[in-house]
């Protein structure tokens, strides 16, 4: 098995991206107490030393921003590229001009960052205000991406249509093995116009686990490199060829170990990833 992480390239830039990011939803919404904060700064350091890069947080994730800023800032400093610095992803999450200025101040405060390397739309509110206000941002220098996201299936329609008119860097959207409805025109939208994508909810919230609770993992998992059920869905995720990066949340240094190893190695061919829907009956 390789022993470097695999990347995907945004398509604007031809930046690489360590293929496997960290989400922060209710996992880094915690309080001051040592105990809280103590298997985070474990998770966030495994994550890093283990050549992950994408963190994705949002205003609405309670603390998430400012407990991601503040183990940021504690880490000891490292002699390291800036293709190996985090990449900081939030999102803008509230309505009017003013506001939204004055929220994504706030995301760069809390994360300790004078540029955030994304800005998204959180659930498209408001997106066409923010996204001019993005565009110029952009322009700037104070974001180096932007994007724009949302977790219902309903919204695909919209965000295909911003996808292809709206000169965006990035898209975010749920894709897991039981739920491919972004397959049919989504992720092909934003190959066809060079959108990076991040995954979110790429467990389903813990539920596909509980599908296969008891369900031994197929030995053919081994001709992909896949040795645990998290990397059996994470590898069918980025066997797709327009996802970027799948963006898993954990509190547990374990389970995020686990994940980073599914960006090592053989992915699944098509046939394959056929083979893997049938045997677990999505």
């Amino acid at each position: 098995m390789s022993t470097s992480m695999l990347a995907r390239h945004i398509p604007r830039t031809g930046e690489p991206l360590p293929a496997i990011g960290l989400g922060t939803w209710q996992t880094f919404d915690v309080g001051d107490r040592d105990s809280e904060r103590a298997p985070l700064r474990q998770v966030l350091d495994a994550f890093l030393r283990g050549g992950g890069r994408v963190i994705d947080s949002s205003p609405m994730y309670g603390r998430a921003e400012e407990v991601v800023g503040d183990l940021l800032a504690a880490r000891a400093p490292t002699a390291q590229p800036p293709s190996a610095a985090p990449f900081l992803a939030t999102k803008v999450w509230t309505s009017g001009r003013a506001r939204g200025e004055e929220q994504m101040r706030a995301s760069m405060r809390l994360l300790r960052a004078e540029r955030l390397d994304l800005m998204q739309v959180h659930n498209l509110v408001d997106w066409r205000t923010h996204l001019e206000t993005l565009h110029a941002w952009k322009k700037q220098g104070l974001v180096r991406y932007i994007g724009v996201t949302h977790y219902q299936l309903g919204a695909f329609p919209e965000l295909e249509r911003i996808v292809a008119s709206e000169a965006v860097d990035f898209v975010q959207l749920p894709y897991s093995i039981a739920t491919r409805d972004a397959e049919a025109r989504l992720l092909p939208a934003a190959a066809e116009h060079g959108v990076a994508v991040l995954v979110m909810r790429p467990f389903e919230e813990g539920a596909l686990f509980g599908r296969v609770r008891g369900k031994p993992l197929p030995p053919w998992a081994d001709d992909f490199d896949c040795g645990s059920w998290a990397q059996f869905f994470l590898k069918f995720i980025l066997a797709h060829p327009a996802v970027t990066c799948p963006i898993p949340a954990t509190a547990n240094p374990a389970h995020l170990a686990d994940n980073l190893r599914a960006g090592h190695g053989l992915l699944p061919d098509p046939t394959m990833r056929k083979k893997m829907i049938d045997y677990v009956g999505f």
